[in-house]
């Protein structure tokens, strides 16, 4: 049966920088993660969770989410 290879959407290659260049399977109890646009090549463990995520735009904080002199504005009726 042959392995499909799924694209990891948002990760940047920690070698070359390029986004959505990573795909991502697994076989025989190993997951693989390489690379189309250089020689980006990992192997990991299933089972090992200690591993850090690799860097995504989805889970990083937005740069409007960091400013800290963003004020909700509460519209009230003048009626009520």
């Amino acid at each position: 049966m042959p392995v499909t290879k799924r694209f990891i959407a948002g990760v940047i290659c920690p070698r070359c920088a390029a986004m959505d260049r990573v795909r991502s399977w697994e076989q025989h109890g190993i997951r693989y993660r390489d690379c189309v646009s250089c020689d980006f090549f990992e192997q990991l463990p299933i089972e090992d969770e200690s591993l850090p995520e690799m860097e995504t735009r989805v889970n990083q904080p937005r740069e409007d989410q960091q400013r800290q002199d963003v004020q909700t504005v509460k519209i009230l009726d003048p009626k009520g």
